[in-house]
């Protein structure tokens, strides 16, 4: 019985071990701390992250069912290229769900929402900055995602947390080139009086126009990034209308 007890708990230990390993190193392919197209192994990563190459290993196993990292061999990866492709398709993917969220959501938030929505209005970040960057997109995370559920649509909730989750790596790159502070603050400042006001029409206008503004933004930023990888990637001819470019 002992030795089952001990099994149960050395196998508890080691999930946690890999727990914390995953959400370090997805921290840092977030952050671009890890490059896009850089190569890592196994070795390099735990002793960069202070980690056991045992908890690193199943930690990689689940960033590549992420398509975060790419495996070049056994023990070998590199950092998932950011591609305007992605950008386009995750942008494209709100754009059909998160305006009829808040369509929705004008008939069925709470006080309680609202009154979170607008504390997450005053949101900003430095640019450059990572930490600043971090929380200002876990602010904006939280407030589409407070929106989703409040349309009370469960899995629609569930379906934007992942969108934004898979975009956030795009979005902390373009935040820490460019300031977006003041067009972001409107734009949730005028989502949140609408759906205050139970207009569920003109919230889906607002946040269809806010989900096209963001996109701008930041394929503008990947298109003037050094650090962006298009290999093999088309840039659309909406991509260079949307750069400002001729």
């Amino acid at each position: 019985m002992q030795g089952a007890t001990d099994g149960r708990t050395v196998e508890t230990r080691r999930q946690l071990l890999a727990d914390r390993a995953y959400a370090a190193i997805k921290r840092a392919i977030i952050r671009c701390d890890l490059e896009p197209g850089r190569q890592v192994t196994e070795e390099h990563l735990a002793e960069h992250l202070g980690l056991s190459r045992a908890s690193v290993r199943p930690a990689l196993k689940r960033l590549y069912q992420e398509n975060l990292i790419h495996m070049l061999s056994r023990h070998r990866y590199v950092i998932a290229p950011i591609t305007l492709k992605d950008a386009y398709d995750l942008f494209d993917m709100r754009l059909l769900l998160e305006p009829t969220a808040a369509e929705r959501a004008a008939k069925r938030v709470t006080p309680q929402q609202l009154e979170r929505l607008a504390e997450l209005c005053k949101a900003q970040y430095r640019v450059g900055d990572r930490e600043s960057a971090e929380e200002f997109l876990r602010a904006n995370t939280e407030f589409h995602v407070t929106i989703a559920q409040a349309s009370g649509n469960d899995l629609l909730a569930e379906v934007v947390a992942n969108l934004l989750d898979r975009e956030e790596r795009l979005n902390h790159l373009s935040h820490m080139l460019q300031d977006r502070n003041a067009a972001a603050i409107d734009e949730h400042q005028a989502l949140v009086e609408v759906l205050r006001a139970g207009d569920g029409e003109r919230a889906k206008q607002i946040m269809a126009q806010q989900i096209e503004a963001a996109r701008a933004f930041v394929i503008e930023a990947l298109v003037n990034s050094p650090s962006v990888q298009s290999v093999n990637v088309e840039i659309p001819a909406t991509a260079w209308r949307t750069s400002g470019r001729d």
